[in-house]
């Protein structure tokens, strides 16, 4: 929708500055949001992490697993790597309720992308393990 055509909208969605591109749910749940520009590749990447963020909003653990594999795989360079590798670690776990995935992915977190945001969320995981083996 553009701004000028529909300001109601521009409001509706809360978006503050333009382009404003939300990746959202037929009846209408925003599942992913991305203000302003980013490079072709980088686009993509944001368009693959909204429908893999649907699938995972919609619990397809499997879907969402894979849809983050891909973009893994297709931009591992991309800033959207380290969340791509968290979700897909997270959907591995959510299906499964195996702690092993969730500590499999801190330290693929730490090799990859040492002191990212991502990486720090995942610090718990791997204290959890080491709790649970001398506990």
């Amino acid at each position: 929708m553009h701004i000028k055509e529909n300001p109601r909208n521009f409001k509706r969605f809360g978006a503050v500055w333009t382009p404003t591109i939300l990746v959202m749910e037929p009846e209408g749940s925003e599942r992913w949001r991305l203000e302003g520009y980013l490079p072709k590749d980088d686009f993509q990447a944001f368009l693959e992490m909204g429908l893999a963020r649907v699938a995972f909003m919609k619990k397809e653990w499997a879907e969402a697993e894979r849809r983050y594999g891909d973009i893994i795989g297709r931009h591992p360079d991309s800033p959207y790597a380290p969340e791509a590798v968290y979700y897909k670690g997270v959907s591995r776990y959510s299906a499964s309720h195996d702690g092993a995935a969730l500590a499999e992915t801190a330290a693929e977190l730490i090799e990859r992308f040492p002191d990212n945001e991502w990486q720090q969320r995942s610090i718990p995981w791997l204290q959890e393990k080491s709790e649970s083996t001398t506990g």
